[in-house]
């Protein structure tokens, strides 16, 4: 066989079956395609359903991304605003912490002040005089303060406080109560039986100060005075904290004329002292306002006597007149009218008529009783007269009338 021939042969079989593989694989290629083709399509038929109800979430959530917005802007004014508020409480914060290292550096100064008695005693009269202030007393200068006066044991005494009641009466208050084991007993960290032993030196201190009151007097040196004294503790915690430790103290006060007040109860006691002054005060005015009513009404019935003496004058005037006119009348214009017709004169003369108005009459009931007694008293005093002395005194109250 011609070699040329098989080869061309070979060349013509190799070709048909590349033909034949290549067209093998472009047909499972195309597939594989379309698979994807169609595989993508429905892909992006997803997409765009995705993107749609993306778009239409986006338009529902637009007012939500904006109220976000001024949230957000609203969070960081807030934020800024709290930074420069936390820097002023931090600036203030600091002033009160140092204001209270001195509040405390003053209170243990006071404290240490109030043990010495002098002071002591000055800090409760300046408490008393509060409570006098605020119970009314001191427009009035109803009390007196550190009166010097003698008890009947011939013992000087200086009360504090003196307050004067109505009826020239005297209520004596003392303000000296100890205090410096209840100031110990208000020291901080200290433990609770310290604590509660010093409050019962703070009322032993106030039972003593009870005893030395006692003991003074004070009711025996003022006059009308009731037999007690006022012992005036500067706080209501100090006098609750003793009658606590010991809680028979007031009785046992009382039974020694000593009663334990604190501003509270001061306050209300002074109230009422002042409220007796308010009632005595208008008890004064009103007897005055009396004596003034009836000496007004003395007067009023004075003043009635001479007007109705007044008006008998004015009516015997009138009464005068009236006759004056009738004899000018019938006497005198009579012979004046005759010259006029004679023609001795041409005027004419004027018409002359009585008076027909006169003087009111009283009709007030208490002139008239004052009128009736002034004339009752002219009667009884013309009768008491001798006869010749009643007729002149007469004739001088008709000329009078």
């Amino acid at each position: 066989m011609n070699p040329w021939i098989a080869l061309v042969g070979g060349i013509v079989i190799g070709a048909l079956t590349a033909y034949v593989l290549l067209r093998q694989s472009y047909a499972v290629r195309a597939a594989s395609v379309a698979t994807e083709r169609d595989l993508l399509r429905e892909r992006v038929v997803d997409l765009e359903a995705s993107l749609a109800e993306d778009l239409e979430t986006a338009s529902l959530l637009a007012p939500l991304r904006d109220a976000l917005g001024r949230v957000e802007r609203q969070v960081g004014v807030l934020e800024r605003d709290r930074v420069e508020q936390f820097g002023a409480i931090r600036a203030v914060m600091g002033r009160v912490e140092s204001e209270a290292q001195e509040l405390g550096r003053q209170t243990q100064s006071l404290a240490g002040s109030l043990r010495s008695s002098s002071v002591r005693g000055s800090w409760g009269e300046v408490q008393l005089r509060r409570v006098l202030e605020a119970s009314g007393m001191l427009a009035r200068c109803d009390f007196e303060e550190q009166v010097r006066a003698r008890s009947r044991h011939d013992r000087e005494v200086r009360p504090d406080v003196v307050v004067r009641l109505p009826g020239d009466r005297a209520l004596v208050i003392d303000a000296k109560a100890p205090m410096s084991a209840f100031l110990d007993a208000q020291t901080e960290g200290i433990p609770e039986d310290e604590r509660a032993e010093l409050l019962g030196d703070h009322a032993r201190a106030l039972r003593q100060h009870v005893h030395a009151l006692a003991a003074k007097d004070y009711w025996s040196a003022f006059d009308a005075t009731p037999e007690m004294v006022v012992c005036f503790v500067p706080s209501d915690a100090m006098l609750a904290a003793a009658l606590a430790a010991d809680p028979g103290m007031h009785e046992r006060a009382m039974a020694s004329r000593v009663v334990l007040v604190g501003p509270g109860a001061l306050l209300a006691l002074l109230r009422t002292v002042a409220f007796g002054w308010q009632q005595d005060s208008l008890s004064t005015s009103a007897r005055e306002l009396l004596a003034l009513g009836q000496e007004l009404y003395r007067r009023l019935a004075t003043l009635g006597t001479h007007t109705a003496k007044m008006g008998r004058s004015l009516h015997a005037t009138v009464e005068s007149y009236n006759q004056f006119v009738g004899a000018l009348e019938s006497r005198v214009l009579v012979t004046a009218r005759r010259m006029q017709d004679l023609e001795i004169v041409t005027d004419d003369l004027p018409a002359l008529g009585p008076l027909e108005t006169g003087p009111r009459v009283l009709t007030a009931i208490e002139l008239l009783e004052a009128v009736s007694a002034e004339d009752t008293r002219r009667e009884l005093l013309l009768d008491a007269l001798p006869r010749g002395d009643g007729e002149a005194e007469a004739t001088s109250a008709h000329r009078a009338g």
